[in-house]
């Protein structure tokens, strides 16, 4: 009984999955910010200060006239602003912050006491170094990423590239964080075999990746405004650029500098919106090929409903995003949700994936030795 191998406690899974709920929360947080045009309304970044917002309506005024000063936004589309008005947008970003200070004490304290009781094995302690560079990552190229936005002519909003690096930081952490989450919750795999399968499966994720990393320059860049329509684009002011390939034989806009200062022209938003939409309908042919190919294949039964389960968040993303995307202009009051949903929708698809693709691996943490504190502690380590 002492040599058999036997699962991590119920409290490390428990505080793992709190991570993963906290991380997936910030990022749809983050995506509120940003909808709602909130993202500047903090202008510094005060690590210990930044806990309180203002008090007072003397702080408040002192931090909307911050907002007026340092950010060509407030001219551009927000010169009517009131200081209610002001309040809300603040919120969000204060929220946003508030929230990444949170994470990182229902971290910090589990952290230690598991450490303590040695209840965390190499494996997983490094894979949480991993995701404790990554928080940190993300935070230091968030102000980054504000920073773009501020003091400056060049960007109403911030920077699309900066925010889609913030941003791809912030789906890698959760990643991360839920890979090693599987690996404590689900010790054991019985799908390793199928080798052919997993090559597939890891081929489709790095897919998905691309398509979030599109979908967070699509967002940076406003993309949607450029071509509201479905199934056909219908870019430029006179609807000259009916279809992809109207976009992609644009030979003279083919430049740099138009990619990079996407804000002055129709061109790079649109052909963001050309890549995100190609890579879309890529993966709603490969998704069911391969899931057609996990259903005639013999395999454990948490294999399959993974793959149900991958087919319905995969059905609900598509319809998500033709909706966001054709209710992106004209001041639709629904398009802020469907962003947001859509977002969601996303990182759940990589979740999805992932999930299915844990599947395929060689399985998770197991302790190596029964508790040392008598017949109770060994029961609760089984459990």
């Amino acid at each position: 009984m002492e040599h058999k191998k036997m699962r991590l406690p119920k409290a490390v899974s428990i505080w793992l999955l709190i991570g993963v709920v906290m991380v997936f929360a910030q990022v749809v947080i983050g995506g509120i910010t940003r909808l709602t045009d909130s993202g500047l309304s903090i202008t510094e970044w005060n690590v210990i200060k930044g806990v309180l917002p203002p008090i007072g309506e003397e702080q408040w005024t002192l931090a909307f006239e911050k907002y007026q000063k340092h950010t060509i936004q407030y001219e551009s589309i927000h010169a009517d602003m009131t200081l209610s008005e002001f309040k809300f947008i603040y919120f969000w970003e204060y929220f946003h912050r508030l929230w990444a200070r949170s994470m990182g004490f229902v971290f910090l304290f589990p952290f230690l006491y598991f450490w303590r009781k040695k209840w965390l094995p190499a494996g997983l302690m490094r894979k949480l170094g991993g995701v404790v560079a990554l928080a940190a990552l993300a935070a230091v190229f968030g102000w980054i990423m504000v920073s773009s936005g501020l003091n400056t002519e060049e960007y109403v909003w911030v920077n699309a590239y900066r925010l889609t690096t913030h941003l791809s930081i912030a789906i890698s952490l959760l990643a991360l964080l839920f890979w090693a989450s599987l690996k404590v919750w689900q010790p054991v795999t019985k799908d390793a075999y199928h080798r052919v399968l997993r090559k597939r499966a890891w081929q489709i994720t790095a897919l998905i990746g691309l398509q979030l990393v599109l979908g967070g320059l699509m967002s940076g860049m406003k993309a949607g405004y450029v071509a509201p329509h479905f199934p056909h684009m219908e870019v430029a002011a006179d609807g000259s650029w009916q279809w992809f390939s109207d976009v992609l034989y644009q030979s003279g806009e083919w430049k740099w500098e138009n990619l990079l200062r996407y804000n002055k022209n129709a061109f790079a938003p649109a052909l963001i919106q050309v890549f995100h939409r190609f890579t879309a309908y890529a993966l709603a042919l490969l998704i069911p090929l391969l899931a057609w190919r996990i259903h005639r294949s013999k395999v454990s039964a948490r294999l399959r409903g993974a793959n149900v389960l991958l087919l319905l968040v995969l059905a609900l993303q598509i319809g998500l995003g033709i909706f966001t995307v054709i209710n992106s202009v004209g001041g639709s009051e629904i398009f802020p949700t469907l962003g947001v949903l859509h977002q969601a929708g996303g990182m759940l698809l990589l979740l999805a994936m992932l999930y299915l693709n844990y599947q395929f691996s060689e399985g998770g943490y197991l302790a190596p030795k029964a508790a040392k504190n008598g017949p109770k502690a060994k029961e609760k380590a089984l459990a």
